[in-house]
C-alpha cells in the first residue's frame, strides 16, 4: 500500500499542565505524589517537580492523531486495537511541551470492511534528545465494503 514506511505527520506541540495531570489522577484514582504534589515531588524526586502519568501521555495519542493523521477516505468509524512495544523512555515534567511523530508501518485490508492500520509513534519532548514514549499503535477503521476501492 502506498505510504507504508513513511512519515504521516507531526502533531502540533501540546503543553502538559498540572491541571491535566490532576484531572487524569481523579479519573484513574492514581494520586501518587510524583504526579499530584508539586512541593513533595520537588523535594523527594529526581524530577524537580511533578511528572505526568505515563498513561496520560499515552492517552494523548488519540487527540494528536486526530489533529495530524489524514482521515481514511470512506472511513466511518475507528477504534483502538492495541499496542506493541510501548516504552516510557523519559518522564514528562509538568509544563513540558510534547508532540507526536506518526510513521505508517502497515495496513491490512480485511474483506469485512475493517482495515487495520499500524503506526510507529514517537512522543517527543521539546528540548530533549530522549522521547517521552515510543510505541507501535494498532487501530481499526471501518469502511463499508461498498465504499472500498479496488487496489
Amino acid at each position: 500500500m502506498s505510504g507504508v514506511g513513511t512519515e504521516v505527520g507531526v502533531s502540533p506541540w501540546r503543553v502538559v499542565t498540572q491541571k491535566m495531570i490532576d484531572q487524569f489522577a481523579d479519573a484513574t484514582d492514581d494520586h501518587q505524589f510524583i504526579h499530584c504534589d508539586p512541593e513533595r515531588a520537588a523535594a523527594e524526586t529526581p524530577f524537580g517537580g511533578t511528572i505526568a502519568h505515563g498513561f496520560l501521555t499515552l492517552s494523548l495519542l488519540s487527540t494528536m492523531a486526530y489533529e495530524t493523521v489524514p482521515p481514511l477516505e470512506g472511513g466511518d468509524m475507528g477504534i483502538n486495537h492495541g499496542f506493541e512495544n510501548i516504552k516510557f523512555v523519559a518522564p514528562v515534567k509538568t509544563g513540558s511541551r510534547i508532540r507526536t511523530r506518526f510513521f505508517l508501518a502497515d495496513v491490512k485490508v480485511r474483506p469485512s470492511g475493517w482495515i487495520q492500520i499500524t503506526h510507529d509513534v514517537t512522543i517527543e519532548l521539546e528540548n530533549s534528545i530522549k522521547p517521552a514514549l515510543t510505541a507501535r499503535w494498532l487501530t481499526l477503521m471501518f469502511v463499508e465494503p461498498s465504499k472500498m476501492g479496488s487496489e
